[in-house]
């Protein structure tokens, strides 16, 4: 990925040395803002950088993931979670989706190319998105714009009535 299409991801994991793993994972590959955080609260002091992506362990030290995804709903609604966490236990994952994570990924010989096809997925519907709503704004202003025209040639027939002979 580009530079300036990087998203903005947090990682937020308890774990030191796994987190900086997943960091230096991402990095390599081409996810180049990547802030790293080692408890709830520290992530949650930081949502003023407005993060694209949240990858967090669902058991955190101190507030709990679930928490941390409702507060930044909150002033960050459009940021995506994904919970990567060693409790392989489908309520909880279900519990995570329930409460708006994009996805529950659990940490096995897979997790890190979940993540990357997650980080994808992400990035693939915000373009989409972005691109049907560039869509629906020129359809709008083309409709804008012929609504003039019709508008200047009525105004004119009705002012000049010689000059549009109906």
């Amino acid at each position: 990925m580009q530079n300036q299409d990087s998203p903005l991801i947090f990682i937020v994991e308890d774990n030191s040395i796994y987190n900086k793993f997943i960091a230096s994972h991402l990095r390599s590959n081409k996810f180049e803002r990547i802030e790293s955080f080692l408890s709830g609260e520290d992530c949650l002091k930081n949502l003023y950088k407005k993060p694209d992506i949240v990858i967090q362990d669902y058991l955190l030290n101190g507030i709990s993931g679930i928490d941390v995804l409702k507060t930044t709903r909150k002033t960050n609604p459009s940021t995506e979670f994904i919970f990567l966490s060693g409790q392989d236990n489908l309520s909880i994952a279900v519990n995570t989706i329930k409460n708006g994570a994009f996805d529950y990924v659990v940490k096995d010989r897979f997790a890190l190319k979940k993540l990357i096809d997650n980080i994808d997925k992400i990035m693939k519907q915000r373009n989409t998105k972005s691109e049907n709503q560039n869509h629906v704004k020129g359809i709008t202003l083309f409709f804008i714009a012929l609504a003039l025209l019709i508008l200047s040639i009525v105004s004119l027939a009705v002012f000049f009535p010689k000059a549009f002979p109906f």
